[in-house]
């Protein structure tokens, strides 16, 4: 990273890769921007930024990478990979955080359990320039993207072929509005809309309130 592409990149503002702080505020909150970009497509977290896109640094770039260090250690799992790099503006420190996309997802804030519980843990995405806690069907998506799976020779019944009416005149459905359309279980909507974005059909998204919902992929 050079200091023309850190400028660039603060006039560019925040949105899916970029996220300012203007400082360290607490291990669960830092912990939570990481983890929503290691589980989406990698992002840079920076330190000593205002929203405004204004300059401020932070007191302490040590103070600030060992309280980094310590939410990676203690409050993500599995661990991210991320790289810091400190620069001077203006005469006042930054503290720039790349995080990578992460090769095992998904990502979630450190719960003690030896695996993953879809019903419990706190997993985050990143959608827009928020990073918001993830759904069931999101979860379950990215376990699937762990290992690079995808389905093919896809069969399409009856509750696929509700969710393509649907979308005739729609422009997204969720799982619940899935169940009632076809007169299935909840379960069984959510496990086909997920059958059919590992396939390519559909495309997940998520609010910002976590709920999942899906279009048709372009």
């Amino acid at each position: 990273m050079t200091r023309k592409k850190l400028l660039e990149m603060i006039e560019e503002g925040e949105g899916p890769y970029i996220e300012f702080k203007q400082r360290f505020s607490s291990h669960q909150k830092i912990a939570k921007e990481i983890i929503a970009f290691a589980n989406t497509k990698g992002g840079y977290l920076l330190f000593g930024i205002n929203d405004d896109r204004s300059i401020c640094g932070v007191q302490s770039e040590k103070e600030v990478a060992a309280l980094i260090e310590e939410t990676l250690r203690d409050y993500i799992i599995p661990p991210p990979t991320i790289e810091t790099t400190y620069f001077e503006i203006e005469g006042k420190e930054i503290v720039l955080v790349y995080v990578q996309e992460s090769n095992n997802k998904p990502l979630r804030i450190n719960d003690y359990n030896a695996g993953i519980d879809i019903n419990t843990a706190q997993v985050y995405v990143r959608t827009s320039d928020k990073s918001v806690l993830a759904g069931k069907e999101m979860i379950k998506i990215l376990q699937t993207t762990t290992g690079r799976t995808s389905l093919t020779n896809y069969n399409v019944g009856k509750i696929e072929k509700a969710v393509f009416t649907y979308l005739e005149n729609k422009e997204f459905i969720t799982a619940s509005e899935l169940s009632e359309k076809a007169n299935v279980s909840l379960r069984r909507a959510s496990r086909s809309l997920i059958n059919l974005v590992r396939a390519g059909i559909l495309q997940i998204h998520v609010k910002d309130n976590g709920e999942n919902f899906f279009t048709q992929s372009q």
